[in-house]
């Protein structure tokens, strides 16, 4: 008999960052290291893994990781965790292709990886998986069946159940589940996010009827967008390029790197001739469909800087159709209503897709249920999704004869353990959180840098700069007093001036009482300002005094 425990350290209530931890008595199996990325008001945070403090007092017991697919929340925080704690890598062939473009080449080297195939089997260090293959954006996606003697736990996440499927790279074989349902199943984690939809997510995530009479009647060139993650999507637009004679023009290298990687795989084989080349494209080309790609907020940023004509390579025509087949997903709208906006201001004709009729590649309610029909878990967990979705989930559920003590709704870092089969407590918490990471892998952002990174943003800075004389203690240079992003200074010279007169009378009156002490007047002064500034300006800005003591001769 297993004691079991199953905890999510990242990707529970929030958009990224999964990392599942499946305990078997002693012995621990990560599944998946994600990453998430800022919020707009998150200032110099590139992406955001979870604290990984648990697997670090727990590294003796951990037997591998297992990745599911290659996309950035599943797989991208792994070169954190590796700098945290040292552990074999088992996943499909693809996310050891494309971790060699997101590492470092020595850290990429030291990587201990193995190879799994998209159905089989395979052993973890003496944890029995099999693998099954997954319909998703990316290719060579799989989810994973963990052996215990308490019968099978399920990871079934980022998928469609596509019956039109015939491609060995995005295929899914819904009798190789059912086969794994057979086993016994304990526990089933399946994603939940579209829970609400009521519907097959297919076919509506396919666009190649939608987008197909736009290349049909487009006269000049086609501007298209798409997630950077997306193949599946690029597939189809590629096949359309090839259906109406047009060239294809990779406006960012990383994606065409990616399609390189499917082609080594043999996933995919660019037709002849389709590409024009780096050094070959120029801006007067008609005949031609540019794929303009990015990640989440980025890629509305990236075709706004085209718009706004700040792009070197391409300048739009008003012979241009610009077809924005990345529909908008939660907190993006403000961005994407902006790059809209100058686009027509440029006067090309603007296709978006409607987000009703073009949906992502994640299951929709049914495909969920039929899932849960195949694998019958004796424990169903809803994940990757809202909190309201995980209930969504659990009618579901319930709806298909599952009882409610078998609906295990949880939250990062609240373990669900199971004794002999039977699930016995929901009621023990493990620490997590949040690591934020910034450029050069910079891991000391907190709270309170966030906090005057966005003060800076919103209210500016005011710095004051005075020179003292270390032993005199009187004042040799300054006031300086330096504004930025808090008030016009042509109108406002009187606060200016104030400033500065605050900052030389309160330095004379402690040297005069002998209470002067330069980090303590630094920090009264900081307060005197900054009430003062609030209450001339209504800003709340950031207070930077630079008392400087110079040693002078004698």
């Amino acid at each position: 008999m297993s004691n079991i425990r199953i905890v999510a350290l990242g990707g529970l209530d929030e958009s990224g960052k999964n990392l599942y931890c499946i305990e078997i008595d002693e012995n621990i199996v990560i599944v998946n290291a994600g990453l998430k990325f800022p919020d707009e008001n998150q200032y110099g945070v590139e992406y955001i893994v979870p604290k990984f403090d648990y697997l670090e007092e727990n590294r003796s017991k951990i037997k591998g990781l297992v990745l599911t697919h290659a996309h950035d929340d599943m797989m991208n925080g792994l070169p954190q965790l590796l700098r945290t704690i040292d552990v074999d890598v088992w996943g499909p062939q693809l996310c050891y292709s494309v971790l060699r473009h997101n590492m470092k080449t020595e850290e990429y080297k030291k990587v201990r990886f193995h190879v799994l195939p998209r159905y089989g089997e395979a052993d973890i260090n003496g944890i029995k998986i099999s693998t099954f293959g997954l319909t998703h954006a990316t290719a060579d996606a799989i989810g994973i069946s963990i052996d215990t003697s308490e019968g099978q736990i399920v990871i079934c996440e980022q998928f469609v159940i596509d019956f039109d499927m015939h491609d060995k790279a995005f295929d899914c074989d819904l009798s190789a589940i059912a086969e794994i349902g057979k086993k016994g199943v304990l526990a089933l984690l399946l994603e939940s996010s579209y829970a609400d939809s009521n519907e097959f997510t297919a076919p509506k995530h396919r666009i190649s009827s939608l987008v197909r009479p736009y290349f049909e009647d487009a006269k000049g060139r086609i501007i298209i967008t798409v997630y950077s993650q997306n193949y599946f999507r690029v597939k189809e637009i590629l096949a359309l390029a090839k259906e109406f004679k047009r060239s294809v023009y990779f406006f960012n290298e990383h994606l065409r790197q990616r399609i390189q990687d499917l082609e080594d795989l043999g996933y995919y084989r660019m037709p002849r001739n389709l590409e024009v080349k780096r050094e070959d494209f120029r801006n007067d080309m008609e005949n031609v469909v540019i794929i303009v790609n990015g990640s989440g907020h980025k890629i509305f940023t990236l075709m706004n800087r085209i718009a706004t004509g700040e792009d070197s390579t391409i300048e739009l025509r008003d012979t241009d159709t610009v077809i924005i087949a990345s529909p908008v997903v939660s907190g993006l709208e403000k961005k994407a209503s902006a790059m809209e906006d100058e686009l027509y201001k440029d006067n090309v004709s603007v296709v978006k897709l409607d987000s009703k009729k073009v949906l992502s590649m994640h299951p929709g309610s049914e495909d969920m249920k039929m899932i849960l029909n195949l694998v019958k878990p004796r424990y169903f967990l809803p994940v990757m999704g809202e909190y309201r979705n995980f209930v969504q989930a659990g009618n579901l559920a319930l709806q298909l004869g599952l009882t409610p003590d078998r609906v295990i709704i949880l939250d990062n870092g609240q373990v669900a353990t199971i004794k002999d089969g039977l699930l016995v407590s929901c009621s023990e918490f493990i620490e997590t959180g949040d690591t934020m990471v910034g450029d050069d892998n910079e891991k000391n952002i907190t709270s309170f840098v966030l906090r005057d990174r966005e003060t800076l943003s919103t209210d500016g800075v005011i710095i004051i700069g005075l020179a003292i004389n270390y032993k005199t203690k009187e004042i040799i240079a300054g006031p300086d007093i330096q504004s930025r992003g808090v008030i016009y200074v042509k109108d406002s010279e009187y606060v200016i001036r104030n400033v500065g007169k605050m900052a030389v009378e309160m330095i004379e009156e402690k040297v005069a009482n002998g209470t002067y002490e330069n980090m303590a007047v630094r920090a009264e002064l900081r307060e005197t300002v900054s009430r003062y500034v609030l209450r001339e300006t209504g800003k709340r800005p950031m207070i930077l005094p630079a008392l400087i003591e110079i040693n002078l001769p004698d």
